[in-house]
């Protein structure tokens, strides 16, 4: 069985996250790590109040055994370690601190310790970076870490397969984060299919 990291971090777009989350499960074992602050940005966009007992309310939730949760602040979690094998790593939403986080590699929580393991390993990082408009700041942390072979997946919409509801332009987003991860899905139908 395949084994991911997901951190939801505390951007606008934390729908993707759990959509991502949501598919994942279903064929795969999710190390799911979310950022402190983030309780609170998932409520408002989704509803969801996973603040309290987040492992068992999250596997209830998708009627799963297969995710495991760990707070930002748990250092000593196995995806801490670059002996824990997993086949990647998704942040999505990734925030620009997070993102200056994994770029300078400084480790300071779970979530970029874990990604810092992630590319010490030579396992695949896709980041979906939340923000608009970007600094070039924000550009030139995306590109040193493009340059090192990390895919960065920003969640622009397309509009040729014509969706007709939220839900569509959602699964549109997530198949193309899992596309990024080489991870197949029918999310959404391909241009010329």
């Amino acid at each position: 069985m395949k084994r991911y990291v997901l951190a939801i971090t505390g951007a606008s777009g934390s729908v993707l996250g759990i959509r991502l989350l949501e598919e994942l499960v279903r064929e795969a074992e999710v190390h799911l790590l979310i950022s402190r602050n983030t309780f609170p940005i998932i409520r408002c966009e989704t509803g969801i109040d996973w603040a309290d007992n987040t492992e068992q309310a999250i596997r209830t939730q998708f009627g799963t055994d297969r995710v495991y949760f760990f707070e930002d602040v748990q250092m000593n979690a196995p995806v801490a370690s670059g002996s824990f094998r997993t086949d990647g790593m998704f942040v999505v939403p990734c925030s620009m601190k997070t993102l200056a986080g994994i770029s300078c590699g400084y480790a300071n929580n779970l979530i970029e310790r874990a990604a810092d393991v992630t590319m010490k390993e030579g396992r695949p990082l896709v980041l979906a970076p939340r923000e608009m408009p970007f600094s070039a700041i924000h550009l030139e942390n995306m590109l040193k870490l493009a340059r090192i072979g990390v895919k960065i997946a920003p969640p622009v919409p397309a509009f040729y397969q014509e969706p007709k509801s939220l839900d569509q332009m959602v699964d549109f987003l997530v198949g193309k984060i899992l596309d990024a991860m080489g991870i197949d899905h029918d999310l959404f139908r391909r241009w010329g299919a």
